[in-house]
């Protein structure tokens, strides 16, 4: 039931990400759904991967290289979907920030509301 809220709500914040920059446009949320499934996905299973792969660069950068490969990352997934789209680079990276804060909120919020229930 945890993973079905934070999905419902990671898509609500993907449509507030797209309400509050012009940058990043959702066509519905249907598309808010399908996009945050693939960000969640991509970023599972590839991040991980170009972290790794760009580890000297993360270190030279002080971390601040995880933003553009967080950028990367919503870029993709805009990229390969329908309904959802980013302008370009700095849209993406905009848009991954603003997402990644929503997202840092919900985590919080959902672990609050499900750790009450044990």
């Amino acid at each position: 039931m945890k993973i079905i809220v934070r999905w419902i709500l990671l898509a609500a914040a993907l449509l507030l990400v797209a309400h509050l920059y012009p940058g990043v446009q959702v066509a519905s949320f249907t598309s808010a759904l399908i996009a945050a499934l693939v960000l969640g996905l991509l970023n599972t299973l590839v991040r991980p991967l170009l972290v790794l792969l760009t580890l000297p660069v993360t270190l030279i950068t002080l971390g601040l290289f995880l933003f553009v490969i967080n950028a990367l990352m919503f870029w993709a997934a805009a990229s390969v979907l329908q309904g959802f789209n980013v302008t370009g680079f700095t849209a993406a990276l905009i848009g991954s920030l603003l997402y990644s804060l929503c997202a840092m909120v919900i985590d919080v919020a959902t672990e609050r509301l499900f750790s009450r229930g044990t």
